[in-house]
């Protein structure tokens, strides 16, 4: 099975107050690059997703970002009922020297201790941090599953695409103007012409004729494109990160089309050449997003 390095996923969560999001988008790429977005303060568990995804992944630009929201912090008073009536009690057994007023009870109260506010929507960090961990095994399991999707659906165009070079490597074959009478019949025309008055000198007319001999011949071209053909069923066949000898087999076919196209001296196989060339440019373009 081949992968494509196109894919997203999104793991989400509450743990208490707090709603997370893991979100992961990625991209073909010359090799694996991974961009972090976190916000402040989560950086630590951002590289623990980073390194999870560079362990996971072969190649793709992956964008990776960590979205908190947190509902509007809403405090909590509560008085200390009882220091308070001890205070009150301690105070009203001790004289009040003249000229100094008695304690009230908004100074009881501004005494530390007395009152305490706490925050109704607290979050435990320990557990915020295992919940954010867990979510991006799923992130990137997920991530690998949608990538592998649309890798399937990508290795079905890559195949229909090698059988059809396949069968146009076939027709270049069995092309008629490949045929020995065929070539025989065209180099005694040039021959011919090159025999006219003022035409070339027998040993250099051998040597016209064995250069267009040569160039007339695609037989290493064929035998090339079949073997490259070959290589790529095998690597689709073994599956796993093949995108690099892919793209480098899509050049090598490249070539060769091109080649068979310069080489053609005839409407027919000149016809091969170039649908060729069109099947490969389209393998070239698809096989960019295999991993």
């Amino acid at each position: 099975m081949i992968a494509s390095m196109t894919g997203f996923a999104r793991a989400a969560g509450t743990t208490g107050p707090v709603q997370w999001a893991w979100e992961v988008r990625s991209v073909n790429g010359r090799g694996l690059d991974v961009r972090l977005r976190v916000p402040n303060g989560y950086d630590a568990v951002g590289e623990v997703a980073r390194t999870a995804l560079q362990k996971t992944l072969s190649r793709g630009q992956c964008q990776l970002s960590l979205n908190l929201t947190r509902p509007e912090s809403k405090a909590r008073v509560r008085i200390d009922e009882a220091l308070l009536a001890r205070l009150a009690e301690a105070v009203a057994r001790v004289p009040v020297p003249e000229g100094i007023a008695p304690a009230t009870m908004d100074g009881l109260l501004s005494i530390r201790g007395v009152i305490e506010s706490e925050d109704e929507a607290a979050t435990d960090p320990d557990a915020l941090a295992r919940d954010l961990a867990e979510g991006v095994v799923r992130l990137v399991a997920d991530l690998v599953d949608a990538r592998r999707a649309e890798g399937r659906q990508l290795e079905e165009i890559v195949a229909a695409q090698v059988a059809r070079m396949g069968a146009l490597t076939q027709d270049a074959e069995s092309c008629p103007a490949r045929r020995p009478e065929a070539i025989r019949a065209r180099l005694a025309a040039s021959v011919a012409g090159l025999l006219e008055p003022g035409g070339l000198d027998p040993e250099r007319l051998h040597q016209e004729a064995v250069m267009m001999a040569a160039k007339a011949d695609v037989r290493e071209e064929l035998d090339r494109l079949s073997a490259h053909l070959a290589s790529v069923s095998e690597l689709l066949a073994a599956g796993g990160a093949i995108g690099r000898r892919l793209d480098f087999l899509a050049q090598e076919l490249g070539r060769e089309a091109n080649t068979l196209c310069a080489k053609a001296n005839d409407v027919a196989l000149s016809r091969i050449g170039l649908d060729l060339k069109a099947v490969v440019e389209q393998f070239r373009e698809q096989v960019q997003n295999v991993e």
